[in-house]
């Protein structure tokens, strides 16, 4: 355990006299300074794929640090960053160009730069509004914010964001009459575009909503989003950040959604959680849209430091090619049956009210009354609680509220899966005492 001088992100620091110090890796394990190993729940904040001592990414990152461990791409490009862009545009439907950034947050900035720029390079002045779903998570930076604004998380800087158009959208555990509630909130989203001409695209996380709530999206509703997008004349930015590669059971989530996206912005398991990096791809409408003389200035207004950063690349590309020669995204379907199976196993818990799962991606939902829905609380925050529990147990748990997430590696093998399942039970039972 480490006194610290770090402040940590979205902790109550009063809560905590000291950290558990991780020293290294070892597989699906974290291992602290003092010995103790611990199974990896959330896959280091969702972006872990082949666990923490994967050889052939290692191997990567030493073999291209010994040549150039970052280069700019202002005026000047690099192998590792056109073999990615190549690589992500082929598995990318109907995308033509990748801008890479270094976190989710900034790739999702892009994105709502180039949709905007987009219709002022076309002419369209007036389209400067977003639309979006409420609860849908894209960063914590101002303009991510007001975009993504989750009330939970962002309340106290609601003065200072600037306006979006909010559609309400309710966790499904909510919800009494599904089918009906996804009806109605298709029907609002295409008044909302019919009424707004002023909308410059339609903004939602690609599959589910995660750091909202884990709301895993009703079959065809993402796919008829798209067609509404497409019948107004409205722009859709999908954020992939979190739920791509492999998180929901597919490679590009937005293909088994059946929908096309204008834009879309890729991360977190991009490098397979070994260095930081995102990417953020568009069609070649939009695209073609900034091209023309410079005295036009068509040309996009972004760029920073470390795009298409050298290393990080270089562990990217390794990373999809590990994905097709070990054929990942079978293995992940697969172990997210078994994990379906042994999810079912916590309802006969007093205090579990739901369960969502999808993929390698579960929400326990802690209730103090089931029939109530009453979200279960605690003297000290829900996290410091199960983190110190499941500790005992020898797994990191992280939670969203009175939410427990299980965010694995996908890698992870059903016998370790087990494992996180058992210590989860535990973790339960001995806190609902």
């Amino acid at each position: 355990m480490r006194r610290s001088s770090v402040w940590h992100p979205y902790t109550q620091m009063s809560e905590w006299d000291s950290f558990p110090n991780i020293v290294r890796g070892e597989g699906f394990w974290l291992v602290d300074s003092d010995g103790n190993k611990y199974l990896d729940g959330v896959a280091s904040m969702w972006c872990n794929v082949w666990g923490h001592s994967k050889k052939e990414l290692i191997s990567t990152i030493n073999k291209q640090s010994k040549k150039i461990i970052h280069s700019s791409l202002f005026n000047l490009t690099n192998n590792q960053a056109e073999d990615l862009a190549k690589k992500l545009v082929g598995i990318s439907p109907g995308m033509s160009r990748v801008f890479y950034s270094d976190n989710g947050s900034t790739a999702m900035e892009i994105a709502f730069k180039a949709a905007l720029q987009y219709w002022q390079n076309i002419g369209y002045k007036n389209k400067t509004m977003f639309a979006t779903l409420q609860n849908g998570y894209h960063g914590d930076t101002f303009g991510t914010m007001s975009v993504g604004f989750v009330p939970v998380f962002f309340t106290k800087f609601k003065k200072n964001l600037y306006k979006s158009i909010q559609i309400p959208f309710k966790n499904s555990y909510k919800i009494t009459n599904i089918e009906e509630y996804y009806s109605q909130t298709l029907e609002k989203i295409e008044t909302t575009l019919a009424k707004n001409q002023n909308i410059a695209a339609f903004v939602m996380e690609s599959g589910a909503q995660i750091a909202g709530g884990v709301n895993i999206y009703k079959d065809g509703f993402q796919s008829q989003i798209s067609k509404i997008c497409k019948n107004h004349d409205t722009l859709l930015i999908l954020d992939e950040i979190a739920t791509g590669f492999g998180r929901l059971g597919s490679l590009v989530e937005y293909t088994a959604q059946k929908s096309r996206p204008d834009i879309v912005a890729y991360g977190k398991m991009l490098t397979a959680g070994y260095l930081p990096m995102s990417a953020t791809l568009v069609t070649k409408k939009i695209y073609d849209s900034f091209l023309g003389k410079y005295h036009q200035m068509k040309h996009l207004y972004h760029g920073h430091t470390f795009t298409g950063n050298t290393l990080a690349c270089a562990v990217a590309n390794q990373n999809l090619e590990l994905y097709q020669r070990t054929n990942l995204i079978s293995k992940v379907r697969k172990t997210a049956i078994h994990l379906e199976k042994r999810l079912k196993e916590l309802y006969t818990i007093e205090t579990v009210g739901d369960i969502r799962h999808k993929g390698m991606l579960a929400a326990i939902e802690l209730v103090s009354n089931k029939a109530k829905k009453t979200p279960k609380s605690f003297a000290k925050s829900t996290n410091k609680i199960v983190f110190d529990e499941a500790k005992k147990h020898r797994i990191y748990l992280r939670t969203l509220g009175n939410i427990i997430m299980l965010v694995p590696p996908l890698a992870m093998s059903q016998k370790e899966i087990d494992f996180l399942v058992d210590g989860t039970i535990k973790t339960i039972k001995n806190i609902s005492k």
